[in-house]
């Protein structure tokens, strides 16, 4: 029992003998202090007066109406349509079975953030997305409609985008 002692002991003593002050002590010799550093040649600086900001407001345009889709038959599709909440549109779809499109519940203007992945055409601006009735609306960063779907089955949507390109919407 005493030699387990006398090792711990000994072990210490030995571990505590390694280490030494790191420290510099910049006191002990004054004359080695690092030498400055070179300046660098830097290339000349242009001045000159900043043309006036343009446009008359410091806020982008109000965001076009949410009205059907021109070339669509709203009437038609929304009377076969099934009803939709947010909260069953959140998550990943599949669109096109070509791309993603993530929807989430985080506002986003008067909608919810919303974007694509793959995506051609104008659903690469898409920015945020909310529910109108029993339609989705998609909109562009601007908050501009750029297409709305409609529910037709459980976990699919079809509908188009305001230059007529048709969207399917799956998981």
């Amino acid at each position: 029992m005493q030699l387990r002692y006398a090792m711990t002991g000994l072990v210490v003593v030995l571990s505590l003998a390694g280490c030494q002050r790191t420290a510099y002590d910049y006191s002990s010799n004054p004359n080695a202090a690092p030498a400055p550093l070179t300046a660098q040649p830097v290339p000349s600086v242009q001045g000159g007066q900043l043309p006036p900001p343009t446009g008359g407001s410091q806020f982008p345009a109000a965001p076009a109406s949410a009205s059907p889709m021109p070339g669509a038959q709203p009437g038609a599709v929304a009377s076969n349509a099934l009803d939709v909440t947010k909260e069953s549109m959140v998550g990943s779809w599949r669109v096109n079975g070509s791309c993603d499109m993530f929807l989430t519940l985080t506002n986003l203007g008067s909608g919810s953030r919303g974007g694509t992945r793959g995506c051609v055409g104008e659903l690469t601006a898409m920015g945020s997305w909310e529910v109108a009735g029993k339609q989705v609306l998609l909109k562009d960063r601007s908050g501009n409609q750029i297409g709305s779907v409609y529910k037709t089955a459980d976990n699919r949507f079809e509908g188009q985008t305001s230059t007529g390109q048709q969207i399917s919407l799956s998981r």
